[in-house]
């Protein structure tokens, strides 16, 4: 019988459609399927490469026991579920957006999935929350701390802000991204 074995998994979230709704839904369908979670700070930044609405971003951690592969086709899944339309520009307003950051210390680059993802080392957005969530992992090539890697990284021109979540009415079914931030921290 071979052992599964369990590896967190970083995960970087964003949205410009909707996101205060979109990131408690998708942060409520990542719970349901992995369970705790580790979640940084929401910010929020402007778009990159299009002309649109500003983004939320935050990053995630999960534990699981599946394939760098078979994980990345459930985040599909839970972006699809929630509208994301895939096959338009890469750079296009998006309900969803889940990407894998890393899994484990492992490089991965076959079956679609590369990880550690480049837009660790390219954008605030990303490296900021991971540096916060995980600040003394190893990015698995560079080898320095994620806070390493902040300290030492040139945002200039890379806009962004943490998000103040405001309390106010939602639909009843409807998680608000504060209540699972507070979640969180049970």
């Amino acid at each position: 019988m071979i052992e599964k074995r369990v590896v967190r998994a970083w995960l970087s979230l964003g949205s410009n459609v909707d996101p205060r709704r979109q990131i408690g839904d998708a942060l409520s369908a990542l719970r349901q399927r992995f369970g705790e979670l580790v979640i940084s700070p929401i910010y929020e930044s402007q778009a990159v490469g299009f002309n649109g609405d500003n983004f939320h971003n935050l990053v995630v951690g999960i534990e699981t026991e599946l394939q760098a592969s078979e994980l990345v086709r459930v985040l599909r899944q839970i972006e699809t579920a929630q509208g994301r339309v895939r096959g338009r520009e890469k750079f296009a307003p998006r309900p969803l957006d889940i990407d894998l950051l890393t899994y484990g210390d492992c490089i991965i680059d076959e079956d679609g999935v590369q990880v550690p993802r480049e837009e660790i080392l390219r954008y605030a957005f990303v490296l900021l929350p991971l540096s916060e969530v995980a600040p003394n992992e190893r990015h698995p090539i560079d080898g320095r701390t994620y806070r390493q890697l902040w300290a030492g990284f040139d945002a200039t021109g890379q806009s962004l802000w943490r998000v103040q979540e405001a309390s106010g009415a939602r639909a009843p079914d409807v998680p608000s991204v504060e209540s699972e931030l507070s979640r969180a921290g049970e």
